[in-house]
């Protein structure tokens, strides 16, 4: 239930008119058939561009308007979730295998809202298990590169007996390097640099706004560097 209202809450940030990104995730989904809703009933006016193929079905579902990113100049927003948010709301995404167009669509956009649960909010980054993107060619060489790099176990992600396919059709790699990530714009330089990496799940600078869901009800955190102070 905080999940659903945390994801409602958070659409109070969508105007009339907005070109808005649709993240992925069980708490943003409902920020999705919030958005949905209020096209039906109160004749919102929006588009909408979405981080995965579930999240495009889903919208399609409840009747917001889909563009694809090459046709905006910009986004408006980008409203999404994330697997950890620190003090200085550098996040940790890709739980759900979509890092790399949610980045793409983050980047895009003029602000990004982040709605979560108080379970993720942390001091340090990386009790999470830390996704990377990286291509299917030579893919162990470059999970060993990673682990080299990271000092810590990484694997494959996996479904069943077959990696875990992106959206992109590419693989997952998760490092298990612990709530050691203290320098995530650093160690995302860092990764970035191997060549069979496609794209780390470290959205560094780019979060506005925390919609935050806890026992005690719905909190709002405002970043004091960001673009919706």
């Amino acid at each position: 239930m905080l999940k659903q209202q945390a994801g409602i809450e958070a659409c109070m940030y969508v105007k009339n008119g907005m070109k808005v990104g649709l993240g992925t995730g069980s708490t943003v989904k409902h920020t999705v058939i919030e958005l949905g809703r209020r096209i039906h009933d109160e004749g919102l006016e929006i588009v909408g561009v979405p981080t995965s193929l579930a999240t495009e079905k889903l919208a399609q579902k409840v009747g917001i308007p889909l563009l694809e990113l090459s046709e905006c100049s910009h986004l408006d927003i980008v409203i999404d979730g994330a697997d950890e948010v620190d003090g200085n709301f550098n996040l940790i995404k890709g739980g759900g295998a979509a890092l790399l167009r949610e980045k793409i669509v983050a980047q895009e956009s003029l602000a990004m809202v982040v709605v979560a649960d108080d379970r993720k909010m942390v001091d340090v980054l990386g009790a999470f298990p830390l996704p990377i993107e990286i291509t299917p060619f030579a893919h162990q060489s470059t999970i060993k590169q990673l682990g080299n790099l990271l000092d810590c176990r990484v694997n494959c992600r996996m479904s069943g007996d077959n990696p875990v396919i992106t959206d992109n059709g590419n693989y997952i790699a998760d490092a298990h390097c612990g709530p050691t990530i203290d320098d995530p714009v650093r160690l995302e330089g860092e990764i970035l640099k191997i060549a069979g990496v496609v794209q780390v799940g470290l959205f560094n600078e780019m979060c506005d706004v925390v919609v935050l869901a806890s026992d005690s009800g719905v909190e709002i955190l405002t970043n004091p560097m960001g673009r919706l102070t």
